[in-house]
């Protein structure tokens, strides 16, 4: 694996869906159903370096998409496991399966992603974050940060001078 950190203070955007917008930083959402690069129960906040990577990541590829709100972070991380270059013959051949199907996998066939496993090597080597090539931006980089590792060394805070975020649920309607 390759390590990198980010930061400090890097920029990164996310577009937060309304139901999880009052808790821009908690990783709960992917912990309920897993991730790209995270297991069911694993608290993951996905990040894009570039607001149009995040737009394009949240559509997932969808000309109409969800309501969401734009929020950029500020992060610093010491370290990070970086693929944001793809796959090379450096990486263990697991690695090219990054780009998989996962959500085919893992919801229709009930099939484990091989993404998961590439997940457990980067926690297993302590790092915060894993760095990785957006699939629905061409050049676009994504980063995963996994936040119950995240160390008080660590900067991972959503921007919102004004308070404008919701505080709590009671702040949307929720769909019905």
């Amino acid at each position: 694996m390759i390590f990198a950190a980010v930061g400090p203070d890097a920029a990164y955007y996310r577009v937060l869906t309304p139901s999880w917008a009052f808790q821009p930083r908690s990783g709960a959402g992917a912990a309920a159903k897993g991730g790209r690069f995270n297991r069911p129960g694993t608290h993951a906040v996905y990040l894009s370096a570039a607001p149009d990577t995040a737009v394009a990541e949240y559509g997932q590829a969808e000309r109409l998409f969800s309501p969401g709100t734009v929020a950029s972070y500020r992060v610093t991380l010491a370290r990070i496991v970086d693929f944001s270059g793809g796959y090379s013959p450096a990486w263990d051949a697991l690695w090219r399966e990054w780009d998989c199907a996962w959500k085919d996998l893992w919801f229709r066939q009930r099939i484990e992603p091989p993404t998961w496993e590439m997940a457990d090597r980067v926690l297993a080597s302590g790092a915060t974050g894993l760095a990785f090539p957006s699939t629905q931006q061409p050049g676009g980089v994504n980063l995963v940060v996994y936040t119950d590792l995240l160390t008080a060394d660590d900067v991972f805070e959503v921007h919102d001078p004004d308070g404008l975020l919701p505080r709590d649920r009671k702040s949307w309607r929720s769909p019905g």
